[in-house]
């Protein structure tokens, strides 16, 4: 293996910077869209159920094939795989941007979901592979805070594009992924797992890209359609083939999945929690911006500036408290966070039709902001130091793989749970209706992450690997 970079030094800022563009970039495209979505729904006369597949379709690909992308990296290079995945993000945007109507944006989005599935977990097993170890705390926690905030800017930099056209949000990936592809083949040095073989779990992959499918279509159409024969039989499927994939994982002697990373109680207790709280945040992001335009009438500008503190908390904050994790743990951090996260759910129930930016959405945007700062970076960290360093590409994408689930299946279920699905995109009074009740289901999710964080994680839950000496010893 190379010399590890250092964080300070010119090559960690090219290192931290490539990977932080690119999952920023997919982060990006998946909040900037959400404010598209009230203007692509005028022009498509759209239901909310084909906003809800615009959203799902992109979540769905990169859900389903993220653990491959993970694996691949590992195998056949964290480089050469995140590289591959940024110019297939870029090419399948171009195609969104050209849609006729929404089939094919639906499509043009799935596609963007498998550079997304190639691109996202590389970004972050580069930083765990190729840091120091003493080095990789902080960089996470920059990584987080600076590709979170890619994703909090996008409802301020869609609104300001939607103005102009909707088909710019996906456009403007393109001078984005050229800059990214430049620098990572100068600056980024190749990183892989040589004790693998180049075998792929092609059965594994099969099963969980079925799984999520059939789930998905499921739930989605469910709300619409009612639970008639095909949706029932969807959604039959789709639980055969995810008890299925836990069967293959199990015996395959290259799974997909290790399934022995599982045994390690603070990484499987992290990613019960990630499932609660991106599941509810993934409904906030879907939601809270269509509420404003749709029902308080507030331009798609003004809708994305709303979350602007979000955007500016982040920032300051989610660098100093991946530092912070490194001597109080992860699990006061995380519960804390995840709290304040679901009392900012609480708060956004005060938005309706006259709402104000400064007593009814900005309380809720700064609680979520602090609660966000205070759980992303140690809840990534903890993940990462919990698997061995040759599987971080694996625990990476297992990460990622439960958040994007989570926040696909929240978007399939709550809709409905709510009463949206029949509705048309743009109902105000149906949507308001349904609005709070998604988020006190929403505050509820965060409430049993909470509870997770707290009595999942031990005391001795640490941010960093256990072989590094520095590091508290990791429960298990």
């Amino acid at each position: 293996m190379s010399t590890p970079v250092r964080l300070g030094t010119t090559q960690g800022r090219w290192v931290l910077a490539a990977t932080i563009a690119g999952s920023g970039m997919a982060m990006l495209d998946g909040t900037v869209v959400n404010v598209a979505l009230a203007r692509i729904g005028e022009e498509f006369d759209a239901s909310f159920t084909a906003l809800q597949w615009i959203t799902n379709a992109y979540t769905l690909t990169l859900a389903a094939l993220i653990l491959l992308g993970g694996v691949l990296g590992d195998r056949l290079g964290r480089r050469r795989v995140f590289l591959l995945g940024v110019v297939w993000f870029a090419v399948a945007s171009a195609l969104c941007a050209l849609s006729p109507n929404a089939d094919v944006l639906v499509a043009g989005r799935a596609l963007q979901g498998v550079g997304g599935a190639l691109l996202v977990p590389g970004s972050l097993a580069i930083l765990s592979s190729v840091f120091a170890s003493e080095d990789q705390p902080r960089a996470v926690g920059l990584w987080a805070g600076l590709g979170g905030l890619a994703g909090a800017v996008g409802p301020f930099l869609g609104g300001w594009l939607v103005s102009v056209s909707w088909r710019l949000v996906f456009l403007i990936n393109l001078p984005i992924a050229a800059v990214i592809v430049l620098g990572t083949m100068r600056h980024v040095p190749e990183s892989h797992d040589l004790d693998e073989t180049s075998r792929l779990d092609i059965a594994g992959t099969a099963a969980i890209v079925l799984a999520l499918t059939g789930l998905t279509w499921s739930l989605t159409e469910a709300g619409s359609r009612g639970w008639d024969l095909p949706v029932v039989a969807s959604g039959v499927t789709g639980l055969a083939a995810g008890i299925a994939f836990v069967l293959v994982e199990r015996r395959s002697t290259h799974p997909l999945v290790p399934m022995s990373i599982f045994a390690n109680r603070v990484f499987s207790t992290t990613n019960v929690a990630t499932f609660f709280v991106y599941g509810a945040l993934s409904v906030y992001a879907f939601l809270v911006i269509l509420e404003l335009q749709v029902v308080a009438g507030w331009s798609p500008l003004a809708a994305g500036t709303a979350m602007l503190p979000l955007t500016v908390l982040m920032l300051l904050l989610s660098s100093r408290v991946g530092g912070l994790a490194v001597r109080t743990g992860p699990r006061v951090l995380m519960t804390s966070g995840v709290l304040l996260a679901s009392a900012s759910f609480a708060l956004a129930t005060r938005i309706g039709p006259g709402a104000r930016w400064l007593t009814d959405v900005a309380p809720s945007a700064v609680l979520l902001g602090l609660g966000l700062s205070l759980t992303v970076a140690p809840l990534t960290a903890t993940v990462l130091a919990a698997a061995p360093e040759h599987l971080s590409g694996a625990a990476s994408g297992v990460n990622n793989a439960v958040a994007r689930t989570a926040g696909l299946l929240a978007v399939a279920v709550v809709p409905a749970l709510a009463g949206l699905s029949r509705a048309q995109s743009d109902d105000p009074a149906v949507l308001q209706h349904g609005f709070v009740v998604a988020m006190a289901v929403g505050a509820g999710s965060l409430v049993v992450g909470a509870a997770v964080s707290w009595f999942g994680l031990g005391r001795h839950a640490s941010v960093q690997r256990a072989s590094d000496a520095s590091a508290e010893p990791v429960s298990r």
